[in-house]
């Protein structure tokens, strides 16, 4: 049980309990873009939209979607997203791409997929000396994370988050008064608002 401010409406900041501040948190708390920076988020569901809102929050400058749908760029749009990259649509690993497009790597990139060859592709598009890269999805029990350890001793970091390394009791109550300031807009994350007496 977390005591937020009595102000804010429980219909609206019900959404900060999970995804949201997942996606949030990892970006704000986590990678900790400096401003200015390029931010690679791979996956644009919610957990995803709310690491670009948190990049964009920070002061990136530069947030590139990376999403095998290509019908979730335009909204992603709305939550800071500056660019996109469907990794279908290239013959070469995603993260060599956005290693192009970047003069040698993003300084942060934010998964939020849960697919392993994801989480892999995000910690190897960061750059050399300084990128740092944040584990946000959960990965099938089996998978295994393989990656050269050259790209540890070239610097880059590695990092995993759970609920966006906030502490719910302490912390929950700080990002419902981000919304209160609106400084988070939480109204684009929410689609549809139904009745319970329509919830089957």
């Amino acid at each position: 049980v977390a005591k937020i401010n009595p102000q804010a409406p429980l219909d609206k900041v019900c959404v900060l309990s999970c995804g949201i501040s997942t996606g949030l948190g990892a970006s704000i708390n986590v990678a900790k873009p400096p401003k200015g920076s390029t931010v690679a988020i791979f996956g644009l569901g919610a957990v995803g939209l709310a690491a670009a809102e948190g990049a964009r929050i920070a002061g990136a400058s530069r947030i590139i979607g990376v999403d095998l749908n290509p019908s979730r760029f335009e909204e992603a749009r709305k939550f800071g997203c500056t660019e996109f990259v469907n990794p279908k649509d290239h013959s070469k690993p995603v993260q060599e791409v956005l290693a192009e497009m970047t003069n040698g790597g993003v300084d942060r990139s934010v998964e939020c997929t849960g697919n392993i060859n994801a989480m892999i592709q995000a910690f190897e598009c960061v750059h050399d000396g300084w990128g740092v890269a944040v584990l946000v999805g959960v990965p099938h029990k089996d998978a295994e994370f393989k990656t050269h350890p050259m790209n540890f001793l070239n610097e880059r970091t590695l990092k995993g988050t759970f609920f966006g390394n906030y502490k719910p009791r302490t912390d929950l109550p700080n990002v419902v008064e981000l919304y209160m300031k609106k400084e988070l807009e939480v109204e684009k994350f929410i689609t549809h608002s139904v009745p319970f007496a329509e919830i089957n």
